[in-house]
């Protein structure tokens, strides 16, 4: 029975800590030091420049243009200087601009770059039983619209929200020294712009965290229908798959346009809320100049100083929203990353050994044939093959057993077969065997050892899997079957293509060996994709095998030449089958009967018919269905 379905896509939860979530991400900096302290130096030349150049207006409208008024030949050379200082101002500036944005990207996709490799790394890490409970299409979110979203900050949202607290703060210095009056008549202004800010903001991120979770159900429900589109065709459900396409789709499209309305009025609202200010502190500049309190270089500073305090304000007002929605994608990175990883209190390693001097066992960098479990003290068991459930239940949900009180041993070099209806928990067996979950009660040793105390990756290579469900990766076929041990040598692979009968078919593709295959062997059938898994497995040579399903795709007249293959390949190993063919357990050493996660009956092929139970059942009704 395999493990549960991927369920559906988790609810998007608010952020819990948002200030923490961002502290975290500074986190990632820490390498770029240097680069954000140059960073920051150009947003202060940029930021720097564009207030020292306004302030340059006073001085130029009160000293060099008023005195003109009515003067027939002006005297233009201090003015032409002016102008030439605020033109290198200006320029330095946007040196800086050009400074801080060049950097900032090199910070952005450095970050993002070992952000992905952390998730990735994390990825590997993870227990099956985490893939069990999500959509592949939630988990590539994360690398995909969650990393643009900091991306889309890192890159522009930080430094814009520094380069306007800087110019806010400057720019409010200059007013205050300008004149208080029309600062305070700002201020006022600012309070009010700032509560709009608040109240739209608190609505929109609601907002954007639903359409991350529209976009990561969406994307889920893609990537299983295209997986599935056989299906979808053979029992004619294209309607009702757009149906529920359309649901999901209309959903992300009111998120959308919910966030998207409210993150695209801020930006006019500030806009117009700026001009507002802009007129009032005009008209009453005006009024100041009437009574002589202030003259009109001044004015005329302030004015655009008054435009500088406001764009900074709506600036950060439109990056709110990108900063929320990073937010919110970095929480869920960070959810990923802060999984508990496959946890492995194994000490005990599988090592390769020969046969010392003195007759005992010696570990060895070659390959010889020779296995032997090396424990912490360094003394050396040999592998043997010898398999042992001792009263084990199991449950994938802590709720339903899968497995109940089983026990079987599988002697070195015996050929262990399962069968028994669809959920009986045949594949449960072998699962629990390469510890891809962890058993509730019981016990399973191997060799003599608890497979708790074997590491899981000494396990895992010690056992070669078929699976019914071949996976084929991008690449050619030789290294496909070379994904089985990566040290193998051309050589090897032929004969384990010959060995898994796959040689034949192999030598007529295009490019033998070299061809290419992607989208999972799409250009081979179904056969000749498990006949390359067979491969795969006999290529590692490891000391246990499981077939499950292993000849299920293939005809019955290639599965023969098959088994007379694999017949040298499962020589002097223990050898786990599960089939439905029940003509391909008839040699077996021993059949277990499954039926509701227990051994009803167990025995050899003869033991099994003498018995006339199940198995009598299942055998007789497949030979008058022949």
């Amino acid at each position: 029975m395999p493990g549960p379905k991927h369920g559906k896509t988790q609810g998007f939860a608010k952020p819990k800590d948002a200030k923490g979530t961002f502290r975290r991400i500074l986190g990632y900096f820490k390498p770029y030091r240097w680069q954000l302290i140059a960073v920051f130096i150009g947003i202060v030349l940029s930021s720097g420049a564009n207030i020292a150049g306004t302030y340059m207006l006073k001085p130029i409208i009160n000293v060099y243009i008023l005195p003109w008024v009515g003067s027939e030949k002006p005297d233009l050379t201090g003015l032409v200087g002016q102008l030439a200082i605020m033109a290198a101002v200006y320029t330095l500036g946007i040196f800086g601009t050009f400074i801080f944005n060049r950097l900032m990207i090199n910070v952005s996709t450095g970050t993002l770059l070992k952000l992905r490799l952390e998730m990735f790394t994390k990825m590997q890490t993870l227990p099956i039983s985490y893939f069990d409970k999500r959509t592949h299409g939630e988990i590539m979110s994360r690398y995909t619209n969650d990393t643009d979203a900091m991306r889309e900050m890192i890159s522009n949202g930080l430094p814009s929200f520094i380069s306007s607290g800087i110019r806010i703060i400057g720019v409010f210095i200059m007013m205050i020294v300008l004149n208080p009056i029309l600062t305070a008549i700002c201020i006022v202004m600012l309070v009010l712009m700032s509560l709009v800010t608040k109240l739209i903001a608190k609505n929109s991120s609601r907002f954007f965290k639903a359409r991350q979770e529209s976009v990561g159900k969406v994307n889920g429900y893609i990537e299983e229908m295209i997986e599935g589109q056989k299906v979808v065709k053979v029992f004619c459900h294209e309607q009702a798959v757009n149906a529920r396409f359309d649901e999901l789709n209309e959903e992300l499209r009111r998120n959308t346009a919910a966030a998207s309305t409210l993150g695209s009025i801020m930006g006019p609202i500030m806009n117009n809320l700026s001009h507002v200010t802009y007129a009032i502190v005009a008209a009453s500049g005006g009024l100041l100049g009437v009574a002589g309190i202030i003259d009109i270089g001044t004015l005329g500073a302030f004015l655009q100083y008054t435009r500088s305090f406001s764009m900074p304000i709506a600036e950060i007002s439109q990056q709110a929203n990108n900063v929320l929605s990073a937010l919110a994608g970095a929480e869920r990175i960070f959810a990923l990353l802060d999984e508990p990883s496959e946890t492995d209190e194994g000490k005990i390693t599988m090592v390769n050994a020969r046969i010392a001097e003195d007759g005992g066992l010696e570990e060895c960098a070659e390959r010889t044939g020779i296995w032997a479990w090396k424990r912490p003290d360094g003394s050396l068991t040999r592998v043997r093959g010898d398999v042992r459930f001792n009263h084990v239940t199991f449950s994938y949900d802590g709720e339903v057993d899968v497995l109940n009180d089983v026990s079987l041993y599988a002697k070195p070099g015996q050929k262990i077969a399962f069968v028994g209806s669809t959920g009986a928990g045949k594949t449960t067996i072998t699962n629990l065997i390469n510890r891809f979950y962890d058993i509730q009660q019981g016990e399973i040793i191997y060799d003599g050892i608890p497979i708790k105390e074997i590491s899981k990756a000494s396990l895992r290579r010690s056992l070669g899997m078929v699976l019914q469900d071949t996976h084929l990766f991008t690449g050619t076929v030789r290294e496909n079957i070379r994904y089985g041990r990566l040290d193998a040598t051309d050589e090897e692979i032929v004969a384990a293509a010959k060995l898994a009968n796959a040689h034949y078919f192999i030598s007529h593709l295009p490019e033998g060996y070299d061809t290419v295959l992607t989208a999972d062997g799409a250009n081979l059938s179904q056969g000749q994709r498990q006949l390359l898994a067979i491969a795969r497995a006999a290529v590692a040579d490891p000391p246990v095998l499981i077939l499950d399903e292993a000849t299920s795709s293939i005809d019955t007249r290639t599965e023969a030449h098959i088994e007379r293959g694999m017949d040298s390949l499962m020589k002097d190993r223990t050898v786990f089958v599960i089939a439905h063919r029940l003509s391909t357990v008839r040699n077996s050493n021993a059949i277990m009967v499954l039926e509701h996660g227990r051994i009803i009956e167990r025995g050899d092929h003869d033991d099994l018919i003498r018995q006339h139970g199940k198995y009598y059942q299942l055998y007789m009704g497949m030979f008058e269905l022949s």
